[in-house]
């Protein structure tokens, strides 16, 4: 639950406050005939994202074992590699993603509404699209808990209700700070699906080690217990990890950490 939280709240935060800057940059410049184009742009991303996520569950469902063990295994590293370039490129831009955003805008406004919803479709596409993939990916370590589709709604929940109110300025937060905590939670969680892909990896006999364990709690701990889809879904935690699960796990989390801890050299600034 925790870490669909994490990843709903986070991602869903940020297509919001790309939506409130557009809209409110629209509204400031006289043009609220273009809030409708924006909208249905925004409209056709959900849309999209939420046609992909159907994709992924379908073709897993489709597919044979053996088969099903390497796109589980192969989406994991894809969702990892793309939520890690996320997080330092949010890092990065934060503090000029606004101006960026108005100069999409005042460039859609001469070429057209057409153009203005394809530029709130591609920025909320990226979101959403990324954000599809890395609960693919996640709901296959807690093998697609109730628990974990709640966080999944209530961070979507929280994250609209508090990209509306810094939309009409009802409340302010330190969203450098925000973001910062929250991708280190991302990036804890992507660790522990890089461990998965790496387990599905050594089912299909690709990378070596598939029994030799570093520890292994089924004899106290069920697989398929509460506490174990819990620790699964939030820092990578499987009942029978392998060596190979560990030092892979372990490696991602010093070699991404450390980078991204370390203080930027200008502030971020996104509202």
């Amino acid at each position: 639950m925790l870490s669909t939280f994490i990843i709903a709240l986070r991602e869903g935060l940020e297509a919001a406050l790309i939506v409130g800057i557009l809209a409110a940059y629209i509204i400031k410049t006289g043009n609220r005939s273009l809030l409708k184009p924006l909208w249905l742009g925004v409209g056709a991303a959900v849309v999209t994202s939420l046609g992909l996520g159907a994709l992924l569950s379908f073709t897993s469902a489709e597919l044979s074992p053996r088969g099903n063990e390497f796109f589980a295994g192969t989406t994991s590293f894809i969702a990892v590699g793309l939520v890690t370039w996320m997080v330092f490129w949010m890092k990065r831009t934060a503090r000029v993603l606004k101006s960026e955003l108005h100069g999409k805008v005042d460039n859609a406004l001469t070429a057209g509404p057409l153009t203005l919803a394809g530029v709130a479709f591609f920025a909320v596409l990226r979101e959403g699209l990324e954000t599809a993939l890395f609960i693919y990916a996640n709901f296959r370590t807690v093998d697609g808990t109730t628990s974990a589709t709640i966080g999944l709604v209530l961070g979507f929940a929280i994250a609209i209700a508090l990209g509306w109110a810094i939309f009409k300025s009802a409340i302010k937060m330190n969203l450098s700070k925000f973001f910062t905590y929250t991708g280190i939670g991302l990036i804890i969680v992507a660790a522990g699906v890089l461990s998965y892909g790496v387990h599905e990896y050594q089912e299909l006999g690709w990378l070596p080690g598939p029994d030799a364990f570093a520890w292994d709690t089924t004899s106290w701990m069920a697989k398929e217990s509460l506490a174990a889809a819990v620790l699964g879904g939030t820092v990578g935690f499987d009942t029978t990890t392998s060596w190979l699960q560990l030092g892979v796990w372990a490696i991602y989390l010093v070699a991404v950490l450390s980078p991204y801890l370390r203080p930027a050299r200008a502030k971020a600034l996104v509202s």
